[in-house]
């Protein structure tokens, strides 16, 4: 199910998005400006950001919110507008898409699942993605559960292989050829070594990805 977080200025504008919401399977949650829009953000998990704009608070104060999910979450935003407002949208805010008060739920619905679905093509491109895990293939970065995993190189390109292939097993000669090259001259237990630092830093008692062949080598879990 999708799950909505809605940022807005008050309680009366909460209450009407909930009533016109709530006739589609989705799951909202709500928060205010004053009320820690970060910790919401990150400890909700939503898929999709609704963010009710208007000069309190002032544009600047909106942007720093919605480049800081961005580049943490990369989360889709779409923007709740005054009437009065299209035209003075900053081109520079990281948003989605908008749309203008008063709300239509359809048209508002509409726009969620379009921007959800550019979204996820776009994702499937440029990430994989398993579970909690996430390799972004543009800048490198990996994350679980959101949080940024600190990599080597090395570590990095064996989790990209492994995770860019769920299911299949690679032997450590296999991996150390398409990893180190054909001409490295290290044994085997390079791998090892190597599998078991990758495996502490994205596994946990809630999180396995990586499982061991024995007697063979190393494959990815697909997912469930």
């Amino acid at each position: 199910m999708t799950h909505v977080l809605i940022i807005a200025r008050d309680d009366e504008t909460k209450s009407k998005l909930r009533k016109s919401l709530a006739h589609y399977d989705l799951s909202c949650s709500f928060t205010s400006y004053s009320n820690g829009v970060w910790e919401a953000v990150n400890s909700g998990k939503p898929d999709i950001l609704l963010f009710e704009m208007d000069e309190n608070p002032p544009a600047s104060e909106i942007w720093e919110l919605t480049r800081r999910v961005k580049r943490t979450r990369n989360l889709p935003v779409i923007a709740l507008i005054p009437g009065e407002m299209p035209g003075s949208i900053d081109s520079l805010l990281d948003i989605g898409d908008f749309v203008a008060a008063p709300y239509n739920s359809t048209e508002l619905i509409l726009r969620i699942n379009r921007l959800l679905h550019r979204t996820e093509s776009t994702e499937s491109k440029e990430q994989i993605k398993h579970n909690d895990l996430k390799i972004d293939l543009i800048t490198c970065e990996v994350t679980v559960e959101g949080k940024i995993v600190e990599l080597t190189f090395k570590e990095y390109e064996l989790l990209k292989l492994l995770a860019g292939n769920p299911g299949r097993v690679y032997t450590r000669d296999a991996l150390l050829d398409k990893i180190w090259g054909y001409d490295y001259f290290g044994g085997d237990r390079t791998v090892d070594v190597h599998i078991r630092r990758l495996r502490s830093k994205i596994e946990d008692p809630d999180h396995t990805f990586i499982e061991t062949v024995r007697n063979i080598g190393y494959r990815f879990i697909k997912n469930s």
